[in-house]
C-alpha cells in the first residue's frame, strides 16, 4: 500500500512531530486523548533511577560528572548534547514559575501581546482580579490598523485594564478582552536584551531590563558543564514559552546569536512534555525524550546546529 502524498512531502521531523502530537477523539461524553505509542521516547528519570541503583546505561548514552547534586547525561549521536534530570528543586520552580508568571510579563519585556495590545502592566494580577481589558476611548471606533496605532506612540498604552463595573460603564463601543483570556495566550516573553521577531533579530535599541541577578547565576551554574575549566556563562537574553495542552514548538535552530560558541541552556518548569532533538536538517529523523518540571537540557558545539522543537501533552504521567 503507497503512503498519502502529504506522507512523503513531511520531513522526518514533522512526522516525528505529528506522532507526538495531542489528538483528540470525540465521543459523546467527553475528549478523549487519542492513544500515542510513546515506547521509543528515552526518559532520562527512569535512566538516572537505574544508574543510581546499578551502574548501568542504555547504549549510546553516557555521564559526565560535575558538581551538580545529579549526573548528567550525554549522547553519543548529539555531541554537545546534556540533559540534567531533576537539576532544579521543587522551591527553586515554584520561585520561577511564580516569577515567569508575575514578572517576566511585565514592560519593557515585550510578550506576543505587545504586538496587538502593547504593554500590559501586571497580566497577572488582572486576570487574578477578574479585570477586563478595554481599548482607549480616542481609538474607539476607529478604522486604524494595527500598524498605525502602534506608529502613533508605542509607549502609550491604548488599551487598559478596568474591573467589571468599570468594563460595564464604558459601554459596548470599544472593544474589550477579558484578563484571564490574555493569560492562557500568553505564548512568550522576552528578558534581558529584547527580540524583535518581525526582523528575527536583538534589538539593543529596546528598552529593557537586566535579566534578574538569580537567574543569571543560576545559568552560570548550570552552563558550567559545557565550557572550558575558568570559562563563565554570561546570559544576556533569554525567551519564556509558555505551553498549554497540547502546545508544540515546531522544529528550529536558535540561530540568531553571532557567537555560537556558547550554549543555550533552557530550563522546564510545569508540566511534562517531549523534546525533540534532530540534526542540522529537518530531514534527519529526530530523538524523543521526556522533559519533566525541573529537568535542565544544554546544547552546545554541534548540538546547537540540531533541529529541535517541543510538544507539551499535560495528560502525561510522570
Amino acid at each position: 500500500m503507497y503512503g498519502s502524498t502529504e506522507d512523503a512531502e513531511r520531513t522526518a521531523f514533522r512526522k516525528a512531530e505529528k506522532k507526538y502530537k495531542l489528538y483528540y477523539d470525540n465521543t459523546r461524553k467527553k475528549k478523549q486523548p487519542r492513544p500515542v505509542d510513546l515506547s521509543d521516547v528515552i526518559d532520562f528519570k527512569s535512566i538516572s533511577e537505574s544508574y543510581h541503583r546499578n551502574g548501568e546505561l542504555p547504549s549510546g548514552i553516557f555521564p559526565i560528572q560535575c558538581d551538580l547534586h545529579t549526573p548528567i547525561f550525554c549522547l553519543e549521536t548529539h555531541p554537545g548534547f546534556y540533559f540534567i534530570p531533576g537539576a532544579l528543586p521543587v522551591e527553586e520552580q515554584c520561585r520561577w514559575i511564580k516569577e515567569s508568571l508575575t514578572s517576566f510579563p511585565q514592560p519593557p519585556n515585550r510578550t506576543n501581546h505587545n504586538a496587538i495590545y502593547g504593554p500590559l502592566q501586571d497580566l497577572f494580577a488582572a486576570a487574578k482580579d477578574n479585570k477586563v481589558l478595554i481599548q482607549e476611548e480616542q481609538y474607539c471606533g476607529t478604522n486604524n490598523s494595527e500598524v498605525e496605532i502602534i506608529q502613533i506612540d508605542i509607549n502609550v498604552p491604548t488599551w487598559n485594564f478596568f474591573d467589571q463595573s468599570g468594563a460595564l460603564s464604558k459601554g459596548g463601543t470599544c472593544k474589550s478582552v477579558p484578563a484571564s483570556v490574555l493569560l492562557r495566550k500568553l505564548r512568550w516573553s522576552t528578558l534581558g536584551m529584547q527580540f524583535d521577531w518581525s526582523k528575527r533579530s536583538y534589538n539593543i535599541s529596546l528598552p529593557h531590563n537586566k535579566i534578574p541577578d538569580a537567574l543569571c547565576l543560576l545559568a552560570e551554574r548550570m552552563a558550567a558543564p559545557t565550557l572550558p575549566l575558568g570559562e563563565v556563562f554570561q546570559a544576556e537574553a533569554a525567551i519564556v514559552n509558555y505551553f498549554g495542552l497540547g502546545d508544540t514548538l515546531g522544529g528550529h535552530l536558535d540561530d540568531m546569536e553571532k557567537d555560537w560558541s556558547k550554549p543555550i541552556v533552557s530550563m522546564s518548569l510545569g508540566c511534562k512534555g517531549i523534546f525533540l532533538i534532530g540534526g542540522k536538517s529537518r530531514e534527519v529523523p529526530p530523538l524523543a525524550m521526556f522533559v519533566r518540571s525541573g529537568d535542565v537540557i544544554l546544547m552546545a558545539g554541534q548540538a546547537r546546529e540540531c533541529f529541535h522543537g517541543w510538544s507539551h501533552m499535560n495528560y502525561l504521567k510522570n
